[in-house]
């Protein structure tokens, strides 16, 4: 378990790097009694769930942006959650109840991983160099063609959790796993999922319309 978490761990700290993102969904699902959510200008807590204190606030803080971007009013849980209460659920519900919030958005690091690559030919037999085997055929084209290894080409990909709570009724509303090819900064990564996530949630009809 402490191996898993040092990993997780690991990942997190990527985040603090610099890089060009690409965000797909691995899975998403919605509840089937799920309603439109009314969240234009309601507030709406921002949880990124991080052991890391300070990845912790720049993540919650670049959720809650994204929040108010899209209508509702993003408020990051560490402003008003200490590193204790957080783990405390019952100060962390007192508080939060409290303050009135509509909803919670939920985003968790699950996994990462290391892809390696090298160049490759995407020809296959229906190409015309197979028609025939010797004189302008496969032969003399698939030795000029041997494949030789290349630059080898490496890719970190970033596992994200986001899910959707509604928080009058206590219930999730909507989860999704997304994965991220070299995620950037914090920022930029959670600008990128959040984008992803809202463009989601609307095709499947999650969005009130104002």
């Amino acid at each position: 378990m402490r191996n898993i978490t040092l990993r997780l761990a690991a990942a997190a700290a990527m985040l603090l790097g610099a890089a060009c993102a690409t965000t797909t969904f691995e899975s998403s699902w919605k509840s089937p009694g799920a309603q439109p959510l009314h969240l234009t200008n309601r507030k709406v807590v921002t949880v990124f769930v991080s052991r890391d204190s300070l990845l912790r606030r720049r993540a919650e803080d670049a959720m809650a942006r994204e929040v108010s971007a899209r209508g509702a009013i993003g408020v990051p849980a560490y402003t008003f959650l200490s590193d204790a209460e957080i783990l405390d659920r019952e100060a962390a519900k007192a508080k939060t109840e409290a303050r009135g919030f509509a909803g919670a958005v939920v985003m968790r690091v699950v996994g990462a991983e290391t892809m390696y690559t090298y160049p490759y030919t995407d020809v296959v037999w229906a190409g015309p160099e197979y028609r025939r085997f010797w004189g302008g055929g496969y032969w003399g084209w698939g030795w000029g063609a041997a494949w030789q290894p290349g630059p080898l080409s490496v890719s970190r990909v970033v596992k994200m959790e986001t899910l959707v709570y509604s928080l009058e009724q206590d219930q999730l509303v909507w989860g999704g796993l997304t994965r991220t090819f070299e995620p950037g900064r914090i920022e930029d990564f959670i600008a990128e999922v959040a984008a992803a996530v809202s463009k989601q949630m609307a095709h499947e009809g999650l969005f009130a319309r104002s």
